[in-house]
C-alpha cells in the first residue's frame, strides 16, 4: 500500500478501517486487524500510510461539555467592517487564541464569520463577547444564539 494508492482513491479495506477507528481510536491494531480481515502487519501499514498521507489527522479524546462544567452552547455570526484581507487576518488571529471557540468558519451571506462556543455559564459569555470578542479590530456586529438542546451531534465522517 503507498501513498500515491491513498491519494487515488480510498479502497473498501481502508474505508472499513477508518469507520472502525472513528468509532473508536483506542482500538488494538489486532482488533482492528480482525474486524477488518487483515493480519496485523498489514493493518499497522494501511494505518500508518493513512496517517502520512493526512487522511487520519489526530486522535483525540471526546470530553462531555458538562462533565467538565461547560454548560453553555453558543453560536456566535460576527460580521465585520469590511472583509479586507488585514482584517480577517486579524480576526482569525485573534480567534485563534480562544481556548472556548470551538469552531470558527469564514461564510457567505449575512455574517462572515460563524463560531461554535462552549462556555461556563451566561455570565462567561457576556465576558466573552464582551471582553474579547467586541474587543477585536473591525467588528462591527455580534449576534449570538444560545442552544437549548443538542439534537445531534458526531464527529465520524459519513465516508462510507
Amino acid at each position: 500500500m503507498s501513498n500515491e494508492r491513498i491519494r487515488a482513491g480510498l479502497d473498501q479495506t481502508d474505508i472499513r478501517l477508518l469507520e472502525h477507528l472513528q468509532a473508536d481510536a483506542r482500538i488494538t491494531n489486532v482488533a482492528l486487524a480482525e474486524r477488518c480481515h487483515l493480519s496485523p502487519a498489514p493493518c499497522l501499514r494501511r494505518v500508518r500510510d493513512l496517517e502520512a498521507a493526512g487522511v487520519i489527522r489526530e486522535y483525540v479524546t471526546l470530553l462531555d461539555p458538562e462533565a467538565v462544567g461547560l454548560m453553555v452552547s453558543v453560536f456566535i455570526q460576527v460580521s465585520l467592517e469590511k472583509q479586507m484581507g488585514q482584517a480577517l487576518h486579524l480576526f482569525e488571529e485573534a480567534i485563534a487564541n480562544c481556548p472556548e471557540v470551538m469552531e470558527c468558519y469564514l461564510m457567505t451571506g449575512d455574517s462572515d464569520y460563524l463560531l461554535r462556543v462552549v462556555i461556563a455559564d451566561l455570565k462567561a459569555l457576556q465576558s466573552f463577547i464582551v471582553d474579547r470578542l467586541a474587543r477585536i479590530p473591525h467588528v462591527a456586529n455580534i449576534r449570538s444564539s444560545v442552544t437549548l438542546k443538542q439534537v445531534k451531534y458526531k464527529t465520524s465522517l459519513p465516508i462510507g
